[in-house]
């Protein structure tokens, strides 16, 4: 595929990755739920590939990584935070060769590279048995730890569709 095709692929399945896991939060019927963790896990993978294509030639083994991360993110699990801490960890690798490779605007690609790392870390203090009360979708203090996540992910969305990333250097931060 092409770059551009790649980006506009990226742009729909990040829309579509977040109003599935919404909906899925919302919505706790078993049939439904089953549907859309398919369809995320999907969305997923396409991200994985999408991405790495778009960012492969800025560091081939930090993509590599981004994107094994991003298919263990989409196998489904009990322990949804497990999943959560490999999205963190992709996202914090592609957000950071999105922002080396110069392919979106800066202030974009800064928000993912700040708002990924943050993201995990507060994850894995989770995982460690910290804020476990806000591990719950109701907590305010987890839409307080993935709305930036969230408004990296939509803006990149639309980016990626209408305007695509650059094709220009490979050394924009060393």
């Amino acid at each position: 595929m092409t770059r551009k095709a790649n980006a506009r692929l990226a742009g729909i399945t990040f829309l579509l990755y977040i109003v599935a896991g919404i909906t899925n939060l919302a919505l706790a019927q078993p049939r439904v739920t089953a549907l859309l963790t398919i369809i995320t896990s999907l969305c997923a993978l396409v991200l994985g590939v999408t991405l790495y294509a778009l960012t492969r030639d800025e560091d081939p083994d930090l993509a590599l990584i981004a994107l094994t991360c991003r298919v263990v993110e989409a196998i489904p699990t009990e322990e949804g935070r497990v999943n959560a801490i490999f999205f963190a960890v992709g996202s914090t690798l592609f957000a950071w060769l999105l922002l080396k490779g110069r392919l979106i605007p800066a202030a974009l690609a800064w928000l993912g590279t700040i708002a990924s790392p943050l993201l995990l870390v507060l994850l894995l203090l989770q995982q460690g048995g910290l804020f476990a009360a806000g591990s719950s979708w109701s907590a305010s203090l987890t839409w307080i730890i993935w709305l930036p996540m969230l408004v990296f992910e939509v803006w990149l969305a639309f980016w990626l569709i209408v305007r695509g990333v650059a094709a220009g250097p490979r050394t924009a931060v060393e």
